[in-house]
């Protein structure tokens, strides 16, 4: 039989003096209570009740065995609220992982915003353009950005982000604003590594289109390209929760507006369990609040037009 429920019998017969009084305290027929408290005496090989048809007393071992099983109860019933309480408000250290440039533009605001909500959740924040093993790393959520996940993988959608060619107007001034993707040919492309490196795809009026793009700088972190790019050396292909900022302020303006580039999705990713803890649970309900139903930097009266920058 269940031990914890015959301990708790046996407590509640002993402060009650009545078997039928535990028996309604416990919400069990009083048979069921006669049999636990034998079923927990056989188990320990002793009486713990002295039975008269008149009165229930004590035992000398029954009184010892009460006062432990009292204290035993006690802490099982806290750690019960402590778990259910932890079920309930968010806590304890939530580790994120994330893309750098998206973690520092976006979502480091955001888990500051998060942990002024939830005070008592502790975050370890990691960006790496690199993806971690979730297991491997005891990380609680990642964000991926337009990647195919691994299959022991629960993707949550975050927002939907659009890709832009861009440039500097300095840039622009000098080399000119391409206005087809073939124009691509005489202009330097700053490129990502991890996107097809050598080639750009758009979706224009006659449908998608590949281009080939050559230029002097690749790199493996994005803003890094962003940065060259604010600084007069080439052209990006950018998402726009990267660049929008520096569109709406001048330093870089959107060009070829007539074609479209595939844009990307941004998810919370975290691994397959039976049980999602509520910090969890909770920080990827915060996201989807604050990036749907549009995300705020593909705000398109942010956008510099291409007649603005000439």
């Amino acid at each position: 039989m269940d031990k914890l429920l015959s301990m708790r019998v046996f407590v509640q017969v002993a402060h009650h003096n009545s078997f039928a009084k535990a028996a309604d305290y416990l919400g069990i027929s009083r048979a069921m209570a006669t049999k636990h408290l034998i079923s927990l005496e056989n188990h320990l090989g002793t009486q713990l009740l002295n039975r008269t048809t008149r009165r229930l007393s004590l035992t000398e071992i029954g009184a010892a065995y009460r006062e432990r099983c009292v204290q035993i109860l006690a802490e099982i019933d806290e750690a019960e609220a402590i778990a259910t309480q932890l079920q309930t408000e968010p806590r304890g250290t939530l580790r994120v992982t994330s893309p750098t440039s998206f973690g520092i533009f976006h979502l480091a605001p955001a888990v500051t915003d998060f942990m002024k909500r939830y005070p008592d959740v502790e975050v370890v924040l990691t960006l790496s353009d690199r993806i971690l093993d979730l297991a491997e790393e005891g990380i609680d959520l990642a964000i991926r950005i337009g990647r195919a996940l691994e299959p022991h993988l629960i993707a949550r959608h975050i927002a939907h982000t659009r890709t832009v060619v861009c440039g500097a107007p300095t840039y622009l001034g000098q080399y000119g604003i391409p206005q087809t993707p073939q124009d691509l040919a005489h202009h330097n492309c700053l490129r990502y590594v991890y996107r097809d490196t050598d080639k750009w795809e758009f979706i224009g009026p006659d449908g998608q289109i590949t281009i080939p793009v050559h230029g002097t700088l690749e790199s493996n972190v994005g803003d890094s390209l962003r940065v060259a790019a604010i600084h007069g050396v080439g052209l990006v292909l950018q998402p726009t929760y990267m660049v929008g900022e520096d569109i709406k302020a001048g330093r870089l303006v959107e060009v070829l507006k007539g074609y479209r580039t595939p844009g990307v999705d941004i998810a919370a990713v975290y691994l397959h369990r039976r049980h999602l803890s509520v910090k969890v649970r909770a920080f990827v309900e915060f996201l989807q609040q604050r990036f749907q139903p549009r995300p705020y930097w593909d705000d398109s009266e942010t956008i510099t037009t291409d007649a603005e920058a000439r």
